[in-house]
């Protein structure tokens, strides 16, 4: 088994910069990952894998991130492999497709533990977010890749457990993070009787880079609409990591939506109060809750989005009418709920401080 120790305490070096492998590398997610690593002070890019653009250059796909990689080329899985014997410990984050990480990945653990040397997972994709094979089919539709490589990962929001105890990570999807951010302190603490409605909006990027009617500009410009309504992939997910946070199962009633901007999640998360609630202390349980959370800011007013986007921040904030309390969540989705989550699940396998590389906040008036 590949991998750091569960504490973070591992056969890490405590200085230097770590090598890092990124798959799914010409997609959005991947672009944010590459972007962030641009920026952390102890990951250094690689290698960016994929398959449509090896040996074209970064900055032709991603021209933002020229002055980060004005001359670096996407590379092969082969010559990524290859790579893998160039350091003793090296970390591969994944943003490859669902249905197509768990494979590669498991290749690469693999590789890794055929050349001797230690390689740390944390992905991005589906693949690793049921711990059951049989859920995966179930949601997804076909067999999991690589079911012998599950016991390896845990999935979860960084926020939501304190200890890990598996080598790699899997980070839940971006609807499932909006989500989970405001339902998980509510059945932690047992103000909701655990069923919940949620409506929450989503940019263009969650649908991914290639073309298609829920993302081509003249039908998403100026436009609203809701898509696979009680029957999301990220229902099923969110169910059962909210159960695996709290020990609680829950009931939820989800909608999405397709909104007219790029990037970002708004989500709007209802349910029945357990009796004598207020605002205020609803307001209150959640500041408790995410007291030590670097990346999670409870407010008083509901959050706005352009305060977070294109940052590894989440804002929530709650008010209650009756007997019904609504919490309001807001997250990038590239961000927070992709790459971000992703680079915080990393540092902390690393044993790294948990925000490393992750704490500047969005330009204004975006």
């Amino acid at each position: 088994m590949s991998g750091a120790a569960a504490d973070g305490k591992g056969p890490f070096p405590e200085e230097g910069q770590w090598p890092v492998l990124v798959l799914g590398g010409s997609g959005y997610v991947a672009g944010e990952m590459l972007r962030l690593i641009a920026a952390h002070p102890r990951l250094e890019l690689a290698g960016a894998i994929s398959t449509s653009q090896a040996g074209e250059q970064i900055a032709a796909t991603f021209p933002h991130l020229a002055p980060a990689y004005p001359r670096q080329c996407f590379v092969t899985l082969e010559a990524a492999i290859e790579r893998l014997g160039a350091a003793e410990r090296s970390v591969l984050l994944s943003a490859a497709p669902h249905g197509a990480s768990a494979e590669i990945v498991a290749q690469m653990l693999d590789a890794a533990e055929s050349a001797g040397v230690t390689l740390t997972v944390v992905d991005a994709s589906a693949d690793f977010r049921f711990a059951d094979p049989e859920a995966y089919a179930a949601v997804y539709g076909h067999p999991h890749a690589a079911p012998e490589r599950l016991a390896d990962f845990t999935c979860a929001l960084p926020e939501h457990l304190k200890s890990v105890e598996t080598p790699h990570a899997a980070h839940p999807g971006c609807f499932a993070t909006s989500m989970l951010l405001g339902i998980v302190p509510l059945v932690a603490t047992g103000l909701v009787d655990g069923e919940f409605y949620v409506s929450a909006v989503t940019g263009s990027t969650g649908a991914g880079r290639t073309p298609r009617d829920t993302t081509h500009h003249p039908l998403r410009h100026n436009n609203l609409f809701a898509y696979q309504a009680l029957k999301h992939r990220h229902s099923p997910e969110v169910r059962a990591l909210t159960e695996a946070a709290t020990g609680r199962p829950i009931g939820l009633h989800f909608a999405p939506h397709s909104g007219p901007f790029a990037r970002g999640i708004y989500a709007s998360i209802f349910a029945r109060h357990t009796g004598g609630l207020t605002t205020a202390d609803a307001i209150e349980a959640l500041a408790e809750f995410y007291r030590d959370a670097a990346f999670v800011r409870v407010l008083e007013d509901p959050p706005r989005m352009k305060d977070i986007v294109a940052t590894n921040y989440a804002a929530i904030s709650a008010a209650v009418d009756g007997d019904t309390v609504v919490v309001h969540s807001t997250v990038d989705n590239l961000v927070k709920g992709a790459a971000g989550g992703s680079i915080q699940w990393t540092n902390r396998l690393l044993g790294l401080p948990e925000h490393l590389g992750l704490t500047a906040p969005t330009a204004g008036w975006l």
